[in-house]
């Protein structure tokens, strides 16, 4: 994945903060929290997640249109990537 270093910089700094986020729910599972504060939590990391996939998505279909012009990739790869996304 070959992205501008600001674009690279701000998915890792979104992962960063994914992290703490997975900690924290540790540490609420640890704490024995209630149900409703873990599961709140989890929905928030899962949007994050799914955020970070869709721009690392977007970047990947941004190289594959150039390489597409050039006839360096197939649609099939295209294809591939956004099924592992789902």
């Amino acid at each position: 994945m070959s992205q501008p270093s600001v674009e690279r910089q701000k998915i890792l700094h979104r992962l960063r903060r994914l992290e703490g986020q997975v900690r924290g729910l540790q540490r609420m599972v640890e704490e024995e929290r209630s149900c409703h504060e873990v599961l709140t939590l989890l929905s928030g990391i899962r949007g994050a997640l799914e955020g970070i996939g869709e721009v690392v998505l977007e970047e990947y279909l941004r190289e594959c249109q150039t390489e597409m012009g050039r006839g360096e990739i197939e649609t099939k790869a295209i294809l591939d990537a956004v099924r592992l996304l789902r």
